[in-house]
């Protein structure tokens, strides 16, 4: 951890979605280590770092509620965006109101995190790497981000707040199956899974390229 952070958020509700859940969406039962590289990355990113999640701390209880959700059925395919690009003309716009559709989904509610992850940089001809911590804690200290961070879905927002001390700790503990770690965008935009294990509430993350580490 010489260029790691701790990150407490929370919010109302949180869906971070499954995958096996291809209309109605279902939430796993904790934040994601996808979810919070992304938030993260609202708070401070550049192209040439990246942020790794080394554990996640579960404070609150895993609570579920039933929502119902207005969604768009369709989406623009790459084909006709194609066509409109090399005719120069077209249509590509999704009109809402035509295209609505309500879908239920299981949520989760009340929820607090703490956030455990540190700096790598990508490029080698930086020395001065603390900087790009030094710079995360600065803005999560005074409450800046590019962007609103979320809890999975966008109209979820995340509240968040460094946390510069001890972590705090929860009683939780439990085999969470197996979760999502990453999407592998070098190979294919391949999802990547490890077996999440709870531990007084500490979920530790696995390397991306360890073996624990599956597609």
């Amino acid at each position: 951890m010489a260029h790691g952070v701790k990150l407490r958020v929370w919010g109302d509700y949180a869906c971070f979605s499954r995958p096996e859940f291809k209309v109605e969406r279902g939430s796993y039962d904790v934040m994601t280590p996808s979810a919070a590289r992304g938030i993260l990355e609202a708070v401070y990113w550049k192209p040439e770092i990246r942020w790794i999640i080394e554990r996640i701390r579960v404070l609150k209880p895993i609570r579920f509620t039933n929502i119902r959700r207005n969604e768009i059925e369709s989406k623009v395919s790459a084909a006709n965006a194609k066509r409109v690009m090399n005719a120069g003309k077209g249509k590509l716009g999704v009109f809402i109101e035509d295209d609505r559709q309500q879908r239920a989904a299981l949520i989760l509610r009340d929820v607090e995190y703490v956030i455990e992850g540190r700096v790598e940089v990508l490029d080698s001809s930086e020395t001065n790497t603390g900087k790009h911590k030094e710079i995360f804690t600065r803005r999560a200290r005074a409450g800046q981000c590019f962007h609103r961070p979320y809890l999975g879905c966008r109209e979820f927002p995340a509240f968040f707040e460094l946390v510069e001390g001890e972590a705090p700790a929860s009683d939780l503990s439990g085999d969470l199956g197996w979760m999502l770690h990453d999407i592998d965008f070098k190979n294919g935009m391949q999802p990547r899974f490890f077996r999440a294990r709870m531990r007084k509430g500490v979920i530790e993350v696995p390397p991306f390229e360890s073996r624990e580490v599956r597609s």
